[in-house]
């Protein structure tokens, strides 16, 4: 069994995360996604709409999702990769090279954006509106 894993924040579900999230499933047979905890986004500067819990259930209800778990570190990401005996990191173009380091322990790669897409850029629309 191929095991693939993404992490990211995944606020305001959009079309870009549902791409991301395809194409990663697609290039194995089970996805561990690791999902930004509220506290962690906030050392990343970030705040999100949805609460780590609601975003959770979000992800646990896509067909492409096998198993959510919380990323809690920038560190974390080498232990799950051993843990979960993850042959595939996957992240979006917008990481590119930023996980190279990775590739000691599993295959990196890095997929595409979809274009005009963010949650950035949602908020922004929504503050505008």
């Amino acid at each position: 069994m191929k095991i693939v894993i993404t992490y990211g924040t995944f606020d305001l579900l959009h079309i870009g995360h549902i791409n991301l999230l395809r194409r990663a499933k697609s290039l194995g047979d089970y996805l561990v996604v690791g999902l930004s905890s509220d506290e962690f986004n906030i050392i990343k500067g970030k705040k999100s709409i949805y609460s780590y819990q609601e975003r959770k259930i979000i992800l646990e209800s896509l067909k492409y999702v096998d198993e959510v778990i919380e990323e809690k570190s920038w560190g974390q990401k080498i232990y799950d990769i051993l843990y979960y005996k993850v042959d595939l990191f996957v992240m979006g173009s917008d990481w590119q090279d930023k996980f190279n380091h990775l590739n000691e322990y599993c295959e990196v790669k890095y997929l595409p954006r979809t274009e005009d897409i963010s949650t950035s850029c949602i908020k922004k629309y929504i503050k505008d509106v």
